[in-house]
C-alpha cells in the first residue's frame, strides 16, 4: 500500500479523526486518548496501529506511560493530492463562468 492511501485510509473513520483532532491540543496519554470513546481498549489500540503505520501519530514511553503524539506532516500529502483537484473544479467553474458570460454579451447585442 503507498502512503497516501494509508493515509486516506487512517482518516477515513470518525473515530480516528476525533484521535487526531483531540491530539492537535499536544501529546496525551493513551488512556486519556481512550476515554472520550465509547468503545473498548482494544478497539482503540487498533485505531491508533493504523494512525502509527500511516506515520500520523508516534508513540514515547516515559516511565510507566505511553504517550500519544500527532505528526501532522503526512497529511500534507493529502492536502497535495486535494489541490490537484481544487485546480481542476476551479479550470472548471473559469469556463463555466466564461460561458455564461458571453451567452448575456449576445444577449444584449439582440
Amino acid at each position: 500500500m503507498d502512503q497516501l492511501t494509508e493515509i486516506l485510509t487512517a482518516i477515513s473513520h470518525p473515530t480516528r479523526r476525533a484521535i487526531i483532532q483531540q491530539l492537535t491540543l499536544g501529546p496525551t496519554r493513551f488512556l486519556d486518548v481512550a476515554e472520550p470513546f465509547d468503545t473498548a481498549l482494544n478497539s482503540v489500540t487498533k485505531h491508533l496501529k493504523l494512525l502509527e503505520r500511516a506515520g500520523l501519530i508516534e508513540r514515547n514511553k516515559q516511565g510507566r506511560e505511553v504517550f500519544i503524539s500527532l505528526r501532522p506532516e503526512p497529511l500534507q500529502l493529502v492536502a497535495g493530492w486535494v489541490h490537484e483537484y481544487e485546480r481542476f473544479w476551479n479550470e472548471r467553474l473559469f469556463q463555466f463562468e466564461q460561458h455564461f458570460r458571453e451567452k448575456r454579451k449576445k444577449e444584449k447585442k439582440k
